[in-house]
């Protein structure tokens, strides 16, 4: 078996790969060249026929075809969870990371990355999230996983994207970026941009 993660520089290629650096999840970690247009061209458009980042591969003969090719980094997130995590082992455990997965990639994604959304939906978010997150409680179960990995990844985006926004009202938004900003495996995933 072997992975191949594919991605650019401050792109969310950096999700999957904090994800498999928490887990211990061996993989090999392939940047693409971004300005000079290396993911909209032969070979990573037949891995990814849209030209988008991030990418995972994963050659295994015991898959069908023995390869596997993924797009889309909750898709990718999803899977190694349920594949390498040890995670998502019954459908209620699965509905729950794929909420919490979704959530972070459509609706916390909108409302930090598009601005008329960053006013209207961004405070209401918050409000809620910190809510959920007071105790640094993992936001499924006992241990931290992909639901924590796909929310706390967008959460620490917002010092280094948006550094003018206030986040005083928000304490445990604040504790939890604290948090992952200062676990290893974070490091070493964002070190590596």
């Amino acid at each position: 078996m072997a992975l191949t993660l594919y991605g650019g520089a401050r792109s969310r290629a950096s999700m999957p790969r904090w994800y498999m650096e928490e887990k211990g999840i061996p993989y090999r970690f392939q940047l693409l060249d971004m300005e000079a247009g290396e993911h909209r061209a032969e070979p990573f458009t037949s891995i990814n026929p849209f030209g988008k980042v991030p990418a995972l591969v994963e050659e295994d003969p015991a898959l069908p075809g023995g390869r596997l090719q993924l797009f889309e980094s909750g898709a990718i997130l999803l899977y190694l969870a349920e594949r390498y995590g040890d995670e998502c082992r019954t459908p209620w455990e699965r509905g729950l990371a794929q909420q919490w997965v979704l959530f972070a990639n459509a609706t916390l994604a909108t409302a930090l990355f598009v601005p008329s959304s960053r006013e209207r939906e961004f405070p209401r978010l918050m409000g809620s999230l910190d809510q959920l997150l007071e105790g640094g409680r993992p936001l499924i179960g006992e241990v931290w996983g992909v639901a924590d990995c796909a929310v706390n990844a967008y959460l620490a985006y917002l010092p280094i994207f948006f550094p003018q926004l206030d986040l005083s009202p928000f304490p445990n938004v604040q504790a939890t970026i604290a948090a992952t900003q200062a676990r290893a495996a974070y490091q070493q995933a964002m070190g590596q941009r």
